[in-house]
């Protein structure tokens, strides 16, 4: 299971060691040894996974994470530290990481870890849909028809965009940060507070009955 895989690690001789050992398993491996190289590669490039220190020189692993999130990536991250600690794991993970292996570690078990969270990731890609029916709804994107109960339902273009983004990512989170750089593209002034409002809009025209789901602290994750 082959993937392309960006290492941001600011000690040489651990990242030449972890290169190798990716590299003869297969993926493709760029390699940052500071953290703003690192966002600049991640934010820039299509990588499937991202393999982060925290401790770094520039921006720290938590920082990359947080940035490269905000900016709508969706592969996966693994957060590598000497830190052992309750807090430091809940941050690493609450910034975006997928995941959390302290140093120091085995070969075998990063190995394992990466394997198993590209399988993760793989299993849960998602068909866009171009015609959905839930509830009273029923909705064509590819024509942009909306209606409920069999009427028309007149959904502005961004309600659309939203529930499109939302129905394509079925069954997983999708943070207020993706949904702004997806659907508002990052405009200036708009705050993950436009993202709520839209979301309370489109629960009120669709009579939603719990398929927008709010995830606390995270996001909105849709449900058929």
């Amino acid at each position: 299971m082959s993937a392309s895989i960006l290492l941001v690690e600011d000690e040489p001789g651990i990242a030449e060691v972890l290169c190798d050992l990716l590299r003869a398993e297969g993926h493709e491996v760029s390699w940052a040894a500071d953290g703003n190289q690192g966002l600049s590669l991640a934010t820039a490039g299509t990588f499937d996974l991202l393999v982060l220190d925290v401790m770094l020189p520039g921006k720290s692993g938590y920082d990359i994470c947080r940035g490269v999130r905000e900016a709508g990536f969706d592969g996966g991250i693994l957060m590598l530290t000497a830190r052992g600690q309750v807090d430091d794991r809940v941050q690493g993970l609450r910034t975006g990481a997928d995941d959390y292996l302290v140093k120091p570690f085995d070969p075998d078990e990063l190995l394992a870890r990466i394997d198993a969270l590209l399988r993760r990731l793989r299993k849960t890609e998602l068909t866009p849909v171009m015609t959905i029916r839930f509830g009273a709804i029923s909705a064509d994107f590819s024509k942009g028809e909306f209606l409920k109960d069999g009427q028309p339902l007149p959904l502005s273009a961004k309600e659309a965009e939203l529930l499109r983004l939302l129905v394509n990512h079925r069954g997983q989170v999708v943070t207020r940060e993706t949904i702004l750089s997806q659907i508002w593209k990052d405009q200036p002034f708009i705050t993950p507070r436009t993202v709520d409002v839209h979301i309370a809009w489109l629960r009120q025209k669709i009579g939603d009955q719990g398929h927008i789901v709010t995830v606390r602290g995270e996001g909105y994750r849709f449900e058929v």
